[in-house]
């Protein structure tokens, strides 16, 4: 199951760099398919950045942690990164619905990785305990 998680971790990564890719991008974005669906809109926006780092940067950062967490099988603390991820890319999905009204492609498809991971974070977490009782 840990590798499961890794290799979603890392398809999450290549989808962030996707993303990224976009923020630092002026051109058309290949997933600017309608008024709702627009990457460029989501990833030039005010919200594509916190703190001053674009958002795309936070999702590698973290599913690089999630990899690296589930690989050494540290399920505790991957259980948690896993979650606070699954809030964090939810806060961003909110956004998208709620405030620009418009989709990207590649933060729905994260979202929908790190929701898997999450499930399969409390799979492991819930699995791991029960063979250590």
């Amino acid at each position: 199951m840990r590798y499961l998680v890794a290799l979603l971790a890392v398809a999450g990564v290549i989808v962030a760099v996707l993303a990224l890719r976009i923020h630092y991008s002026m051109d058309a974005p290949p997933c600017d398919i309608n008024a709702h669906w627009d990457c460029g809109i989501v990833n030039h926006s005010r919200y594509s950045v916190m703190l001053g780092i674009p958002v795309a940067t936070i999702g590698i950062v973290g599913y690089v942690v999630i990899a690296i967490l589930a690989l050494f099988r540290r399920y505790r603390l991957l259980l948690v990164t896993a979650l606070a991820g699954l809030a964090f890319t939810l806060y961003l999905t909110s956004i998208e619905a709620r405030i620009l009204q418009t989709w990207c492609l590649y933060c729905v498809i994260s979202q929908g990785i790190m929701a898997f991971i999450a499930l399969l974070s409390i799979a492991v977490a819930i699995s791991s305990r029960k063979t250590t009782a």
